[in-house]
């Protein structure tokens, strides 16, 4: 009220005095007063103006208008300003990746493409060729805190990178690679089991996830793959449980998985029609594994049957009607102070679709594994050491010469890497050297050995 009192008398002084000074200001002669009455309407529009900023600053601290129902004031609550994502109620949304940039030379096409998915050498081919690979990039968005019953929770992930193609075949399509799906699962799981349940797009058992060689340039086509150890994506469910869950020490973990089946052929590769598909028959595997501070070990068993007269019945078979699809898998990994210690060995037949016998399709026995050591010269810069190698039996590839075998008889990889890495970023020079063995007519043989240098830049986020 004092405030408002006040307001009313200072305009009122203000007119009180421009009204007594109106008759002074015909009278040139009282030059004085003049001054004097144009002071004070000065110091009047002062303390005016004051007071308008007084009165904004009330109605700034006004308090809120009554609250609305408790209904409505939920829903308000519950609505982010600026939504990041908008998602199902309850679910948190991140987003993950890494962008990586190789710079590299080769004395030789590989096979799979050159630059960062070059596996090994393509027979007969030369020439020498440079060239920037950024297909590696890869972003996925991870999903959790969705609620299912009980102690239930919901999660998953949807991952890609640019390894599906260039944009047609023109002169510019080689700067246009194209996104290429890589996982889509979902997960469902119980904490207070230890229970794990995922469904969708993933990684077979027998492809060592947490333990792929380390490389800059080599990542979602890693060194070895295909040439030292095996394994892929499937659609597929797998039940991961924790056998000790709770308790000190190591962690050990049992997963069961069912997989889509796959061969090439003798029906549409893309459209479910291979033998592979044929009679419900998925790709059976089982993991054990243990892990702890330091080390980490598992064993994994795979098994699958395929009808090579296709989903209709109907094709003629080479060599046999039916393979039956086995595997062996044993690796671990190792990192005693600045060391660190990595590796596998595996053994099986048909191992074909999970990228097993150098890429080839058959009642193909095979062996191989892969070894890789490297040293922390500081926490920045470390120097890596790998070799790989795959031995399809030379037999059983002459056997299927033709019908899903190309002739390859033995890879070795070897590779050698130099390392700086700096919160988010990670640099490196590396050396890839491979050498294939062939026939093309199961009585002579053929060596093709081929070089990759490469540097690389990857940044996470």
């Amino acid at each position: 009220m004092r405030l408002h009192a006040r307001i009313h008398r200072r305009p009122l002084a203000l007119a009180l005095a421009v009204a007594l000074g109106l008759p002074l200001t015909g009278h040139a002669q009282d030059a004085t007063r003049e001054q004097q009455l144009e002071q004070r309407v000065a110091q009047l529009e002062r303390e005016l103006a004051e007071l308008k900023g007084m009165i904004q600053a009330q109605q700034a601290a006004r308090p809120s208008p009554a609250p609305a129902p408790a209904a409505a004031a939920t829903s308000v609550a519950a609505a982010p300003a600026k939504p990041a994502f908008t998602t199902a109620p309850g679910t948190s949304v991140a987003l993950h990746g890494f962008i990586s940039a190789s710079a590299f030379a080769q004395n030789r096409s590989f096979t799979f493409g050159n630059g960062q998915n070059a596996e090994y050498p393509v027979p007969g081919s030369s020439g020498r060729l440079t060239g920037v690979d950024v297909r590696n990039t890869r972003f996925w968005l991870d999903f959790s805190g969705a609620k299912l019953a009980g102690e239930w929770n919901g999660g998953g992930r949807i991952e890609m990178d640019f390894f599906g193609g260039f944009n047609g075949t023109g002169p510019y399509s080689q700067q246009q690679p194209t996104p290429r799906l890589r996982q889509a699962y979902m997960d469902l799981t119980n904490p207070g089991t230890g229970s794990t349940v995922r469904i969708g797009q993933q990684w077979d058992l027998m492809f060592p996830l947490d333990n792929t060689p380390t490389s800059l340039s080599h990542i979602a086509f890693p060194l070895g793959f295909g040439a030292g150890f095996v394994g892929w994506r499937f659609p597929g469910v797998v039940w991961m449980q924790e056998l000790n869950h709770g308790s000190d020490g190591p962690k050990w973990r049992l997963d069961l998985g069912a997989f889509e089946g796959s061969w090439s052929g003798p029906g549409d590769n893309v459209n479910y029609l291979t033998a592979g598909n044929a009679g419900f028959r998925p790709q059976v595997e089982a993991r054990l594994r243990v892990q702890d501070t330091t080390w980490l070990a598992y064993a994994v068993a795979h098994w699958a049957r395929v009808d090579l007269s296709g989903v209709d019945g109907t094709t003629p078979t080479p060599v046999q009607s039916s393979i039956t699809s086995t595997g062996y898998e044993v690796g671990g990994q190792w990192k005693p102070g600045p060391w660190m210690f990595k590796g596998l060995v595996y053994a099986g037949k048909g191992l074909g679709p999970i990228f097993g016998a150098l890429a080839q399709f058959g009642d193909i026995s095979e062996r191989g594994g892969f070894v890789q050591a490297g040293y922390s010269f500081t926490p920045a810069w470390s120097l890596n050491a790998f070799y790989g190698i795959s031995k399809p039996d030379r037999e059983d590839v002459l056997a299927w010469l033709g019908n899903g075998a190309t002739g390859r008889l033995r890879n070795r990889q070897a590779a050698l890497s130099l390392q700086y890495a700096a919160g988010a970023y990670e640099l490196g020079m590396e050396w890839m050297y491979d050498k294939l063995d062939i026939t093309t007519d199961g009585t002579t043989r053929r060596t093709t050995s081929g070089n990759q240098l490469s540097l690389n830049a990857l940044y996470h986020f």
